[in-house]
């Protein structure tokens, strides 16, 4: 091989030598090592962490403060309970479970024969009750002439008196004069027996003229009384106004109501709801037949932890979804009252906290949200439905709870 020839070198198995510093190679391995890349990333979620605080403060200051929300609420409504007010066998049921009604509607018919009996009887104690007052009224002048008449026969018997009392006296002297006489013989025995006679008599007669006036003077007594008790009956009264009559009266009208209540109506319009009763049975006052709900007046009892209450006031506004609609539909609303004490104050066995193993647990107080009505009959609702409720903390119409 001549010395001219070119000579070929394979520089893949040269060594390699080492770049210039501050080379691009250099740069780029440096910005490629893991420490560089662990930088990035850790700066990247240091910018994270400071976004989300701050989207977090935005949201807090804007919206988390301002609106309180709870899953923990449900409809309700202040339904009516059908109940009677007399006895008797129902004869016709015009209503079942979930059938619409409005005000008046009959939904139960209650036998009346007894009622109407009842109301007979209690016509004619009115019209007995007005004789009777009217008999008061006729009796007060007839007991008037008799008091007229025992005056006039006390002032008889009283003359009486004074002439057996004349009598009796005269027949006194006349003994006296002949008892005297009759010692000298002067009189005979037959005069003196006869004065005697006289006396006896005289003195008869005046203890009767005595009695006579006495009975004479009660009998004036007896008729003053009579007629003090009849004034008593009817004084300052008139046959329209006597207590005996209004009394009547008033039973008649109570036979009337009771007989009106034969038929239970409907209170207001609504849905009928738990129908209890049937045809044919005998029901008695106070028992529960049925209830209507007025589904027009719908609200929502929401049941909001304690903590979320420090700023929820009567009349804030309320958005509302129900379960039933989903969120398309959203109902508006008012805050209409705060519950005076938490649920578990109310239980049939309230907690009993006073103890060793005493767990706190955030309580819920209820809170009453009045529903637009306008959208409860575009979306009605029944009672029982789950809710969602959203108060507006800062809403306008707030005014502090009472």
């Amino acid at each position: 091989m001549s010395q001219s020839q070119s000579v070929t070198v394979d520089r893949s198995l040269a060594p390699a030598q080492p770049a210039h510093p501050g080379s691009p190679v250099d740069a780029a391995d440096t910005a490629g090592s893991p420490g560089a890349r662990r930088k990035k990333l850790f700066a990247l979620l240091g910018g994270v962490i400071v976004v989300a605080g701050l989207a977090y403060a935005g949201y807090w200051h804007f919206i988390g403060s301002r609106y309180v929300s709870t899953d923990n609420a449900y409809t309700a409504a202040e339904d009516a309970s059908i109940t009677p007010d007399v006895s008797g066998i129902v004869t016709s049921v015009e209503v079942v479970d979930t059938q619409h009604v409005h005000k008046g509607d009959v939904l139960v018919v209650i036998d009346d024969t007894d009622t109407k009996l009842a109301l007979a009887q209690a016509e004619a104690q009115v019209g007995l009750a007005e004789r009777k007052v009217r008999g008061y009224l006729a009796v007060d002048a007839e007991l008037n002439a008799q008091v007229d008449a025992r005056i006039a026969d006390e002032a008889r018997m009283a003359a009486q008196l004074a002439s057996a009392q004349a009598d009796f006296d005269r027949a006194t002297i006349d003994l006296k004069r002949r008892d005297a006489l009759a010692h000298s013989g002067s009189v005979s025995g037959e005069e003196l027996t006869n004065a005697q006679s006289a006396f006896a008599s005289a003195q008869a007669a005046l203890a009767a003229a005595r009695a006579s006036e006495l009975q004479a003077k009660a009998s004036h007594a007896a008729a003053i009384g009579s007629l003090d008790a009849n004034k008593a009956l009817v004084a300052d009264t008139t046959v329209d106004t006597n207590p005996e009559v209004l009394l009547a009266r008033a039973k008649r009208d109570q036979a009337r109501v009771d007989l009106e209540r034969t038929v239970l109506r409907a209170p207001f319009d609504g849905v009928v709801a738990s129908r209890q009763v049937q045809v044919g049975q005998r029901v008695q006052p106070g028992a529960s037949l049925m209830a209507v709900v007025p589904l027009d007046a719908v609200h929502v009892d929401a049941n909001y932890k304690e903590i979320q209450l420090d700023n929820v006031r009567i009349g804030q506004p309320v958005e509302l979804t129900s379960d039933l609609y989903g969120s398309k539909v959203v109902y508006h609303g008012k805050v209409a009252g705060l519950a005076g004490g938490a649920g578990s104050a109310f239980a049939m066995i309230p907690a009993q906290n006073a103890t060793g193993n005493w767990i706190k647990v955030v309580q819920r107080l209820p809170v009453r949200i009045a529903i637009d009505p306008a959208d409860l009959r575009a979306h009605p609702l029944g009672i029982g439905l789950s809710m969602e409720a959203t108060v507006d903390t800062l809403g306008s119409d707030a005014t502090p709870a009472s």
